[in-house]
């Protein structure tokens, strides 16, 4: 009895360590990708930023496609967490704007322009390529279907599926004209016209 507590309390710690590890080795994954794109950003890299061995990374991550699509997925689904918890109640009419511009938010920072590296890395990556298509199209619609609740949108009804993916094309473009320099000031107003837009066809 004694014996078999023991080998169960070794057990659970390390497989805490390994949790421990993989996630470290996944946030510094989307870090590097961020901010160095992806000729830039190598396992060894990932690996020392996470403080972890090469090892023990390809332990977790057998290859480096394997380690970047899983970190943007990670990332995301962190974020989609973060989303929901901002509206715990769901958002009520008067919320919209909150909510465009959380929206908004999930494609300003660096999860954003980590999936873009990977994106741009994807079109001349042929092993790459259908990791990325899969997983943007999975993130694509997990995103819209929390845009969708959000909004309490009724997408039974005539363009309204279209307006909330237009919304989210929206955010993706203001995503992209804030890579460079900080688009924040332009981008208000334009957030704050999309929630009447959204008010109107929405109801």
């Amino acid at each position: 009895m004694g014996a078999a507590s023991t080998v169960e309390g070794d057990r659970l710690p390390k497989q805490d360590r390994s949790r421990a590890t993989r996630q470290r080795l996944l946030e510094a994954a989307v870090a590097c990708l961020a901010e160095h794109g992806w000729a830039g950003s190598t396992v060894s890299v990932v690996a020392e930023r996470a403080g972890v061995s090469r090892g023990a990374a390809q332990h977790h991550f057998p290859t480096r496609e394997d380690l970047f699509t899983a970190a943007v997925e990670y990332v995301a689904e962190e974020r989609s967490l973060a989303l929901r918890a901002l509206f715990p109640q769901g958002a009520q009419a008067g919320d919209r704007r909150a909510v465009v511009a959380a929206l908004v938010d999930l494609y300003t920072g660096p999860l954003f322009r980590a999936a873009l590296h990977l994106w741009v890395a994807a079109c001349d990556e042929e092993q790459l390529r259908p990791r990325v298509t899969e997983l943007e199209a999975r993130v694509g619609r997990e995103t819209h279907r929390i845009a969708v609740e959000l909004l309490a949108a009724d997408e039974s009804r005539p363009g309204v599926r279209e307006t909330v993916q237009g919304l989210m094309d929206m955010a993706r473009g203001l995503g992209l004209a804030n890579l460079l320099t900080d688009d924040r000031a332009r981008r208000e107003p334009v957030v704050a016209q999309w929630a009447r837009l959204l008010d109107a066809a929405l109801g």
